[in-house]
């Protein structure tokens, strides 16, 4: 569900807005300190009453320019609480979901806008086990941030003390994974560019890389904040990357978000992995280890579905959303799951997207397949998304919707989350986005021809029935 507030969007992905403007028309600071402060209330709801420690909440943030105010304001605000902060300065959305359990604290905060561009920043909250809030939990704390808040007496506000050390954690963690193969990959001798969009990835990804013994050619991977091109991974935005692998004669290229959580390739031949095939290579090798269900969300390649059903698993649709997906791994006891814009979620390791995660698996399953990486795709099933959208309108589109259900009684129907069509020649997926104000439509066929034909049709009849 999403929440409109003076251009402010309030989901299950956490609370975003652009930076700059008049106040009231994007993520001003008094929003920062409002939203911030119904954290630490929740936070504090949740403490037993009977202990005198200070609780801590694990901060980290993306390269995005505005992450030093936003970061400062929320650290200010939490110590105001009474709240001590752990701040790991430059960081990923996996590593600081890592670092929360690790640190016994009581809650996270990231700030990052993941793959919207550097205009945006957002507050991504998480619970003591490192995982996003569930609904009932991110309602509740919208709740509080509406609330007259009482903040600490001088002798009991918390304090900030910074952290550095965890992406050097993080690599480690990857490295003692079973199924990450690291004398493996390190005998391959592998050369590999990456594109970290002028983030922290840029530090993350090189750092696994060369402790894996990769010869990495660094594009766009100074964490400026001034992001080199749109951070989404998507093949328009990554012809820089296309061309410097091919011109560096690279085993293949590494493309994430800012934040760190999304992960696609580039072949050795300059071509596009595929960020929906992400999930599904990396799923085809864990498996091979270890057979058992998968999960996705309704947007997703039903390639995942193949696979699984190869390895004699059982394949489930979650609704979009990582918080979603992780409670259909739960109920299914799935042994991998994702989504299918390059979100990797192995709960050996831990229940959220983790590239660096991915990346150490797929290393591996490339090396022991001996194949190129451009032959490995081909061993995949060939389907293609089409990603389209409209903007949200302020009313009417459930009723839209509900209608667009009645004219197609040919589907088989999934209203878990939005509508979703699944057809003879593909499937139809429309929903409000968790993330930005439209309604994605995502559509899946056996060529783009196709999925265009099947997305346009049906973008064309929601919106007459919007009109």
């Amino acid at each position: 569900m999403l929440y409109f507030v003076d251009m402010l969007i309030k989901s299950i992905s956490g609370i975003r807005g652009t930076i700059g403007g008049e106040a009231g028309n994007g993520l001003t600071p008094p929003d920062i300190v409002r939203f911030a402060t119904g954290y630490g209330l929740w936070v504090l709801s949740n403490i037993d009453g009977d202990t005198d420690e200070r609780p801590s909440v694990v901060i980290g943030r993306d390269a995005r320019i505005s992450g030093p105010i936003v970061s400062s304001l929320v650290a200010a605000t939490l110590n105001s609480l009474g709240i001590d902060v752990i701040d790991l300065g430059l960081s990923t959305t996996p590593t600081v979901e890592l670092a929360v359990p690790e640190l016994k604290a009581k809650g996270g905060v990231i700030i990052t806008a993941s793959h919207n561009p550097k205009q945006w920043n957002a507050l991504k909250l998480l619970d003591h086990n490192g995982e996003f809030l569930s609904k009932a939990e991110g309602e509740k704390m919208l709740e509080l941030s509406d609330s007259n808040a009482h903040y600490a007496e001088v002798d009991f506000l918390g304090v900030t003390r910074a952290d550095s050390r965890w992406i050097d954690w993080h690599v480690a963690h990857v490295l003692e994974l079973d199924l990450v193969d690291a004398v493996a990959i390190r005998r391959a001798n592998l050369r590999v560019a990456v594109d970290a969009v002028n983030s922290s990835g840029g530090i993350a990804i090189p750092l696994l890389l060369e402790a894996l013994g990769v010869d990495v050619v660094k594009v766009h991977c100074e964490p400026t904040g001034d992001f080199a091109h749109n951070p989404e991974p998507l093949p328009k935005n990554l012809t820089d990357l296309m061309n410097v692998v091919v011109d560096n004669n690279c085993d293949l290229g590494i493309s994430v978000d800012p934040d760190v959580d999304r992960l696609c390739f580039v072949s050795e031949d300059g071509t596009f992995f595929g960020e929906e095939y992400t999930l599904v290579a990396v799923a085809d090798y864990v498996l091979s280890k270890t057979p058992g269900n998968t999960v996705s969300n309704l947007s997703s390649t039903r390639a995942l579905s193949d696979i699984t059903r190869k390895h004699g698993g059982v394949y489930t649709a979650s609704a979009v959303g990582e918080v979603n997906v992780v409670e259909t791994i739960r109920s299914t006891s799935a042994i991998i799951g994702g989504e299918g814009n390059g979100g990797v979620i192995y709960p050996t390791s831990h229940s959220g997207r983790d590239a660096l995660v991915g990346v150490g698996l797929f290393l591996t399953h490339l090396v022991e397949s001996k194949l190129k990486c451009s032959d490995l795709r081909d061993t995949y099933p060939s389907y293609v998304i089409q990603k389209d959208k409209l903007d949200l309108p302020e009313f009417g589109v459930e009723e839209a919707l509900k209608k667009l259900v009645e004219n197609h009684p040919e589907a088989k129907v999934n209203t878990i989350d939005g509508v979703k069509f699944d057809l003879e020649e593909g499937w139809v997926h429309l929903r409000r986005s968790n993330t930005e104000p439209i309604i994605r439509v995502y559509a899946e066929s056996s060529s783009s021809e196709a999925s265009k034909l099947l997305a346009d049709r049906f973008k064309l009849e929601l919106q007459h029935l919007l009109d």
